[in-house]
């Protein structure tokens, strides 16, 4: 198979990036690349949807990981995974073996899925400031987006997704669902939650988002749903307004700087100082752009302001504020510094059991392996941003009847997106910013 016809089926199977912001992913396979990494990682506490992944589809996984490695010429194709699971994943192990690719076992820490980390522990390199893997020659994704791969050279579409519900349910699980199903259609699939009033995160406790509408979609993107009691401490804190959190902050931190020592890009070695954008927090009439400029690089692991902190701060919200204010002013790291990983760089990881006793979610560690429970809604919402780019415009009308793995939205020409297409049979009964498809 050529790249240009490998590129065309992925585009029309609208595959995107399955771990991160949804990167349209026939962009990376148009591309010629050293490495073909995939990123297997899965580092957000209770997450295993990955793990599960690997588990249940070796195969397809490996040959994702091939036709990667075709397209794009890479010598070497790696994938990142915790050594924890090594017995678990000998299926994995053989049907890599038979094309030629190799496993690289991972420490048990957060974050090992981030992007710069996972390539620096595979490849020595450091990708530039504000750089992508392709600068240093290797092309990244997530298990899921490589399986997508081998779905999109078998004409399938993406119309499902793995994911994670644990937490605060009666039967932690991961579930391959039509994309579209809202989160109580899974909360229902993993028997439904311990607690009275919750609040889910999506996407992760760490870097995922607070929500309590559970109407919400799956979308190509979403990981996993962490349920928790709506009086955990983790919940209160994520409710709190950003202009309480950085009121706090303002007034109560004393520069311990543990924020800067923990974060894992500044143990790379990129100028990431959070305890210096915390400042910034002082100097609101004047002089606050002086210490926005060291969160430029902050990757919001949220390491910082879940874990460093001895004051329970939020230098990872301040960091987030900092980025917006240069992006709106149009400043940007572009400095030329040699980049070195700190002494510490081995010594300063956080393993991930820690890490749960610090959140205050031990009692939630649970195995959530893979149920292959039906999941079957009548009703589906399909936002039409679902990925990096520009949202997606609908080729269907209300009325029309669709099935599942027609296309019903699709990027305009020319422009960075991806398609979208229905999970199930039904008619389309709205498009808004989103379509809902109804088969009943």
């Amino acid at each position: 198979m050529t790249r240009a016809s490998f590129t065309d089926l992925v585009r029309n199977a609208g595959v995107v990036g399955c771990g991160g912001a949804g990167f349209p992913a026939h962009v990376k396979t148009a591309s010629t690349a050293e490495w073909v990494i995939a990123n297997g990682a899965e580092c957000e506490p209770l997450l295993h949807k990955d793990l599960e992944l690997m588990r249940r589809e070796p195969e397809a996984v490996a040959e994702g990981c091939r036709l990667l490695a075709e397209a794009t010429g890479a010598r070497r194709t790696v994938v990142g995974i915790k050594r924890k699971y090594e017995d678990s994943l000998a299926p994995l192990r053989d049907a890599l073996g038979k094309t030629g690719a190799e496993i690289h076992w991972l420490g048990d820490y957060y974050p090992t899925g981030d992007e710069y980390v996972l390539v620096y522990e595979v490849t020595g390199k450091l990708i530039p400031p504000h750089g992508i893997p392709l600068n240093i020659g290797a092309v990244v994704n997530n298990v899921e987006t490589l399986r997508n791969y081998a779905l999109a050279a078998a004409g399938k579409p993406v119309v499902t997704k793995y994911v994670t519900v644990a937490g605060a349910v009666h039967r932690p699980g991961t579930f391959e669902v039509p994309i579209g199903s809202t989160y109580a259609h899974l909360i229902d699939a993993a028997g439904g939650v311990t607690a009275g009033d919750f609040a889910v995160f999506s996407g992760g406790i760490m870097m995922g988002k607070l929500e309590t509408d559970m109407t919400l979609p799956v979308t190509k993107t979403t990981a996993g749903l962490v349920v928790l009691p709506a009086d955990h401490r983790l919940v209160r804190r994520k409710e709190l307004p950003l202009e309480s959190m950085h009121r706090i902050g303002k007034s109560a931190c004393d520069q311990c700087s543990y924020c800067t020592e923990f974060c894992p890009r500044y143990l790379l070695g990129y100028d990431v100082q959070p305890h210096k954008v915390m400042r910034s927090l002082g100097f609101t009439a004047t002089g606050e752009a002086m210490w926005n400029q060291w969160a430029d690089l902050c990757c919001s692991c949220g390491l910082c302001t879940l874990y460093a902190c001895p004051e329970d701060l939020y230098p990872k919200e301040a960091c987030d504020r900092s980025k917006a204010d240069l992006k709106a002013r149009g400043v940007r790291f572009d400095g030329d510094i040699p980049l070195e990983p700190h002494p510490m760089y081995d010594g300063r990881h956080v393993p991930v059991k820690q890490l749960m006793r610090k959140l205050g979610i031990e009692e939630y560690d649970a195995p959530a392996p893979f149920t292959d429970r039906a999941i079957s809604p009548t009703l589906i919402r399909l936002p039409l941003k679902q990925h990096a780019g520009e949202p997606a415009k609908p080729v269907v009308a209300v009325g029309q009847t669709v099935a599942k793995g027609d296309l019903v939205a699709e990027p305009a020409p020319g422009k960075l997106g991806a398609r979208l297409h229905a999970g199930i049979d039904g008619v389309v009964t709205r498009i808004a910013d989103e379509i809902i498809i109804d088969q009943r």
